[in-house]
């Protein structure tokens, strides 16, 4: 059996173009391998942390985070959770 080749994803610029697509669209056709998983923060942030850290250690975290693509505190805030998380 011969497999087609998948689709490209269309470039989307709304919701409503999303929503569109999604609803109209087969996805079984497209080439969803670039896509990963998307964590959104929904909980309010009702709580405030100070603490001090060697400059060291807070440099070290602000290059991962950027390296993550996210602003360090978010950083912080992931790595508190996955800790929390774990068992």
């Amino acid at each position: 059996m011969k497999k087609h080749a998948l689709k490209t994803m269309p470039s989307l610029n709304s919701d409503e173009e999303a929503e569109q697509f999604v609803e109209s669209a087969d996805l079984s056709e497209y080439d969803l391998s670039g896509f990963a998983p998307v964590k959104f923060e929904f909980e309010p942030k009702t709580a405030a942390l100070n603490m001090r850290l060697p400059q060291n250690l807070l440099a070290a975290v602000k290059i991962r985070a950027k390296a993550e693509g996210m602003p360090y505190t978010r950083y912080i805030r992931l790595v508190l959770e996955q800790a929390v998380t774990r068992l």
